[in-house]
């Protein structure tokens, strides 16, 4: 079975891809795994940055509800599912945030659900004109994981990151630019040319001094903050996964009886 994460390390910048564009990228254990290990790797040959990209026209579209489906018959099997996903979702949100390079997003399609924490994770933010970011909580039922509350908040504001959610706002990557979630939004097809000009960039940077600079942002205190509030949104979808609305909507998002 091919990775469901790609790595690669061509002059000190290190590259992982997601590599499930069959399913949009879509988040299930084995990919969350693989993702980890590949970010073992990029750290151990201790880049300069790290570019965190997606094959296929979706950077990826959140938990696979087919994965969850497959064990909606036992809620205690839906339940332990749910907690191996979204802890594993949470961690890589964290080994992110502690990685000790700048990273770099190419988000070449759309964004949806606990997604959204691989990008709020990332320092400089490319998108692609097609590319979009949207919850989707609310229409399924599940809690919002991912940051969507534990680091949307502090980055667009506290009444903006609710109204996405109440709404099930769709933000273009018009959007995101204007709100911060971006640095770039490029023509389709022309993301790798945005990342190509900011590894550049930084090439011609002292390493560690955008090292320390990271690590200054990213510090013990803030970390342990952003991991006690990821851990409250893994209880409230742990409590929302097996209730019959939740189970309701998950039939009807997905179209199966």
């Amino acid at each position: 079975m091919p990775s469901l994460v790609k790595f690669s390390h061509d002059r000190n910048i290190a590259s992982v891809r997601l590599n499930r564009p069959e399913r949009h990228n879509a988040l299930v254990p084995g990919l969350l795994d693989d993702l980890r290990n590949c970010l073992e790797l990029a750290r151990g040959v201790a880049p300069d940055a790290l570019v965190l990209s997606a094959e296929g026209r979706s950077f990826s579209t959140g938990g696979d509800i087919g994965g969850f489906m497959e064990h909606t018959e036992n809620p205690d099997e839906l339940l332990a599912y749910s907690d191996r996903i979204v802890g594993a979702l949470h961690e890589v949100i964290i080994d992110l945030l502690e990685f000790p390079a700048p990273i770099l997003a190419a988000v070449n399609g759309p964004v949806t659900g606990g997604s959204l924490g691989l990008i709020l994770a990332a320092d400089l933010v490319a998108m692609s004109e097609i590319a979009f970011l949207q919850p989707y909580y609310g229409v399924v039922g599940f809690g919002p994981d991912g940051g969507w509350t534990a680091l949307l908040p502090e980055r667009v504001g506290t009444a903006k990151a609710l109204e996405l959610q109440y709404l099930n706002s769709r933000l273009s990557a018009r959007d995101a630019l204007r709100l911060g979630l971006a640095n770039a939004v490029v023509p389709e097809g022309g993301i790798e040319d945005q990342i190509d000009a900011w590894t550049a960039s930084i090439a011609d940077m002292n390493a560690n001094t955008l090292k320390a600079t990271r690590a200054n942002v990213w510090d013990r205190a803030r970390i342990a903050a952003v991991r006690e509030r990821l851990d409250q949104e893994k209880r409230r979808f742990l409590e929302r996964v097996t209730a019959p609305d939740t189970l309701e909507g998950m039939k009807r998002f997905t179209g199966r009886p």
